[in-house]
């Protein structure tokens, strides 16, 4: 017979799943075995519909020993916000890695893919940046920049943060709320120069299509996560050329990430590799480091499959048989 098939809400995944450090360490463990075990992971499918500023992304990944694997679709309209909507929603099908058969549908408006990116921040940042590293900037002020920096919170001791986006009142509100939440002092600021001139950690989180971030000070690490098409580009070659550069997969960002745009060429190291031991990361305290983080379909099965999980545990979502 059949099994049902489990459905879980926007609210039920909150619940289960919080932005914390086992999120992180469930991220952490799907870089390694990218790095380490035969994952199958095929290309991003993507559709663009740009007379709405609309893309849809498919990514999917089977990690082999893993009970489920999961196929995310990912909406993301950027005209949405002057329309009242949020830019990015989604969901998640889980089907069993034994049978095929669909055994989950995770309908969570995007959040996952919200936790699992602010998840995989964190896991770049605690693998190169300083330890001592304490002050962060935030370019741009969505969701996903406030999850950053609570992200970065949780690895390490923060002590104050900047934030800089186009609208300047959407920054005033990021920093106010920001501030209330951490309980560390979040300011808005005018430049990205002014955002970034004292930080130890920037974090990139926008559509931009050309680069606004150009220099940061020896020693900064720089996660870049708004790169995830052909067309957009936040980071400046020749801060690419001069950093440390670090993949999240770099088949991906030859094609969709900040180094397809950078004009460079070598054999860079995979986030991945760097946890498992494979790879360098930092080398010294001035050298800029740059994680190019596309969104693989490893961090959707990883997520997912940790939301079951924990929904089995709890008995939580209502079954609904085919």
């Amino acid at each position: 017979m059949r099994p049902p098939v489990k459905i879980l809400t926007e609210t039920d995944l909150r619940a289960l799943v919080p932005l914390d450090r086992d999120a992180v360490a469930c991220i952490r463990d799907a870089f390694v075995a990218l790095a380490t075990r035969p994952v199958a992971m095929p290309p991003i499918l993507r559709l663009d519909i740009p007379e709405h500023r609309g893309e849809v992304d498919v990514k999917t990944a089977h990690i082999p020993g893993l009970s489920h694997f999961a196929i995310k679709i990912s909406p993301g309209f950027f005209g949405n916000p002057a329309l009242g909507l949020p830019s990015t929603n989604g969901m998640m099908v889980v089907l069993s890695s034994t049978t095929g058969l669909v055994e989950a549908l995770l309908l969570d408006n995007g959040y996952l893919t919200d936790l699992r990116t602010a998840a995989a921040g964190a896991v770049a940042a605690d693998a190169l940046a300083r330890a001592d590293a304490s002050r962060a900037a935030i370019l741009g002020a969505g969701m996903q920049a406030r999850m950053q920096l609570q992200a970065l919170a949780l690895v390490r001791r923060l002590t104050g943060a900047t934030v800089w986006a186009r609208d300047a009142a959407r920054a005033r509100a990021f920093a106010d709320e920001m501030t209330a939440a951490l309980s560390i002092p979040v300011t808005a600021a005018a430049t990205v120069d002014d955002a970034t001139r004292d930080a130890d950690i920037v974090v990139t989180t926008t559509p931009a299509d050309a680069p606004i971030l150009h220099r940061v000070a020896p020693g900064t690490h720089v996660t870049a996560m708004g790169s995830d098409a052909e067309h957009k580009n936040e980071i400046a070659p020749g801060l690419i050329a001069a950093a440390r550069y670090v993949a999240d997969r770099l088949s991906q960002t030859r094609t969709l990430g900040e180094l397809r745009h950078a004009g460079i060429d070598g054999d860079f190291p995979e986030l991945g590799q760097i946890l498992a031991g494979l790879a360098p990361g930092r080398t010294s305290d001035t050298q800029v480091t740059l994680a190019d983080l596309t969104g693989t379909g490893i961090q959707d099965t990883a997520i997912a499959t940790l939301a079951l999980t924990r929904a089995a545990r709890a008995g939580a979502g209502q079954d609904f048989t085919l």
